[in-house]
C-alpha cells in the first residue's frame, strides 16, 4: 500500500475559476430566464434574455477574472523584483532574514543559518519568495489561464438553463428551468467539493441554497412586474 498522499492545493487556482464560472452561469441565466418568464414574457423574450446573459456572462467572467488575477500577478512580480535587488545589494542581510525564518519555525540557530546558506546558493530568489514573501508555484497568479477557465465553464454552465428553456413550454419554462438549474448546481457542488477533498452534502448544499434563493428573488421580481 502506497505511503503517498496526494495534495490538493494544486488544483485551487484553476478549480476556483472553473467553480465560479459554472456556478455563476448556472445561477445568473437561470435567474435571468425564470424574471422573465415569471413577468410572462413571451418564449422568445425569455430565451433571447438566456442567451444574451451567456454572451455577456461569459465575456465579462473573462475580463473580471484575467484583470483581478494580473493585478495579483503585478504585485508577485513588483515583491520579487524588490526582493531580488535587495539580493544584489544586502546578500547577508537577507542572509539573516532568511535565517531568522526558520528559527522562528523551531529551527536551532546553526541549523538555520546552514539551511538559509545551501538554500540560497541553490535559488536566493526562490528561497526567499516562498519563505518570506508567500510565493509558491501552485499559487501564482496566472491572468490567461484564470479567464480562460472562468469564461469557458460560465458558458457550459449558462447553457444547462438555456437548453431547458429551449426544450420546454411557456407553461413549463420556469419551473423546469429552475429544477434543472438547481440539480446542475448540487452536481456541480458535489464535484467541486470531491475534488477539492470536501464533504460532497456540504459543497452541494451551500452553491443550491444560493443558486435557489437567487432564483426565488428573480422570480418575485419578474412577477411584480408582470403584474403591474
Amino acid at each position: 500500500m502506497s505511503l503517498h498522499t496526494p495534495h490538493r492545493s494544486h488544483r485551487a487556482g484553476w478549480l476556483r475559476a472553473a467553480v465560479l464560472g459554472a456556478n455563476d452561469g448556472i445561477i445568473s441565466t437561470a435567474s435571468l430566464i425564470i424574471g422573465f418568464a415569471a413577468a410572462q414574457s413571451s418564449m422568445h423574450e425569455v430565451f433571447l434574455a438566456g442567451l444574451a446573459s451567456l454572451v455577456a456572462g461569459a465575456m465579462s467572467m473573462a475580463a473580471g477574472e484575467y484583470v483581478s488575477v494580473s493585478s495579483q500577478a503585478d504585485i508577485e512580480s513588483a515583491d520579487l523584483e524588490q526582493e531580488r535587488v535587495s539580493l544584489a545589494d544586502n546578500y547577508d542581510f537577507e542572509l539573516a532574514e532568511l535565517a531568522a525564518i526558520y528559527q522562528g519555525r523551531g529551527v536551532s540557530s546553526e541549523l538555520s543559518t546552514q539551511v538559509a546558506e545551501q538554500l540560497m546558493e541553490h535559488d536566493a530568489l526562490g528561497a526567499h519568495a516562498r519563505d518570506e514573501i508567500g510565493i509558491h508555484d501552485i499559487t501564482r497568479a496566472r491572468p490567461i489561464q484564470a479567464a480562460l477557465s472562468s469564461a469557458s465553464m460560465f458558458i457550459i454552465g449558462a447553457a444547462l438553463p438555456l437548453a431547458a428553456a429551449w426544450f420546454s413550454s411557456q407553461n413549463d419554462v420556469l419551473w423546469t428551468v429552475a429544477l434543472c438549474s438547481l440539480l446542475s448546481l448540487a452536481v456541480l457542488g458535489g464535484l467541486a467539493a470531491r475534488v477539492g477533498g470536501a464533504s460532497l452534502l456540504k459543497g452541494a448544499f451551500r452553491v443550491v441554497f444560493w443558486g435557489g434563493a437567487a432564483m426565488a428573488i428573480t422570480a418575485f421580481v419578474g412577477r411584480l412586474y408582470g403584474v403591474s
